[in-house]
């Protein structure tokens, strides 16, 4: 009988592109829960997000990474993003390039193939991504596709809807058939490596993203204070919400506290889905003028705050 253990495969996909590309909807689509918060925010995610898929024989680890953009050089936590992104595909045996071709494609993502082009190994595999094609015409999806290629010869190429699902399984079942022959290296129930924590306050984040897009700037940060469990099996989390400026204080809690409770609301909401427990959370808001610069933070993301 053969040893089942030479049959397996794993291997680590990195998911990397411009802001709003799609990577963390793609790679909750894959693994069919919510590991990496989505916004409409750019900059939304803000560490290396790993999360693991199972096809077949195949065992995938994803890494999702933030978005590659032109960081101010002035400013640590742009820097300390974007190097956590570059870095994100270092171990990867295949890279995987995301572009939105429902909006002019970037410079950003000229960079990204530039970066390939000169410092690219030979060792990687790397494949490119179209994302949002129900939002555009065939033939300028053709066009696109053509011109992506003409700049760098990925190995691949593929035309997919992150949200609504159509051509995943094509790619899915490409990188199963693609990562090398390897025993598996997370258990087989095992979805990411982000802390209960951490991926709390990123929940919370997320709401405060999707219901303040307008109103709220990208200098805001959850950080979960206290974590308790019940004998009845229900958590208590505190969580504190940092922003640099005592308005935007005002518009988070809204009127009469209205905003804040409804932030707390499909927070939990959505916190007991991933937990499958009950949740007791509670919000507070503080005004912290230089957390940006907080380097203890940036060591709870992941982020080095020497990054270059």
């Amino acid at each position: 009988m053969n040893d089942i253990s030479q049959e397996q495969k794993f291997g680590f996909v990195a998911l990397i592109g411009e802001p709003n590309a799609g990577k963390s909807t793609l790679m909750n689509n894959i693994v069919g829960t919510k590991v990496s918060i989505v916004s409409p925010k750019a900059q939304t995610t803000r560490t290396r997000v790993l999360a693991v898929a199972i096809e077949g024989q195949s065992q995938i680890a994803f890494v999702d990474t933030p978005g590659i953009f032109e960081a101010d050089k002035k400013n640590n936590l742009e820097r300390a993003i974007v190097a956590s992104a570059w870095e994100g595909m270092a171990d990867a045996e295949i890279v995987a390039v995301l572009v939105d071709v429902s909006k002019k494609i970037g410079g950003a993502t000229k960079l990204i193939l530039d970066r390939l082009r000169t410092e690219g190994s030979s060792k990687k595999r790397y494949i490119l991504i179209l994302n949002k094609i129900d939002r555009i015409k065939r033939q300028a999806l053709l066009d696109i596709s053509m011109k992506l290629n003409a700049e760098y010869d990925f190995e691949a190429t593929f035309m997919l809807s992150a949200l609504k699902g159509s051509g995943v399984q094509d790619l899915v079942s490409y990188l199963a058939s693609s990562v090398p022959v390897s025993p598996w290296h997370y258990p087989e129930d095992h979805l990411t490596d982000m802390p209960m924590r951490l991926m709390a306050a990123e929940v919370t984040r997320e709401k405060l993203f999707k219901l303040l897009h307008q109103e709220i700037p990208y200098a805001l940060t959850v950080e979960t204070e206290k974590w308790e469990d019940f004998d009845d099996g229900s958590l208590k989390i505190d969580q504190t919400i940092f922003i640099n400026r005592e308005a935007h204080k005002k518009i988070i809690l809204g009127k009469g506290g209205s905003m804040i409770k409804k932030v707390g609301q499909q927070s939990r909401e959505e916190l007991e889905k991933i937990f499958d427990v009950k949740i007791h959370l509670k919000l507070f808001v503080k005004v912290s003028e230089a957390w940006m610069d907080d380097e203890d933070r940036f060591n709870l993301w992941g982020l080095s705050p020497q990054a270059k």
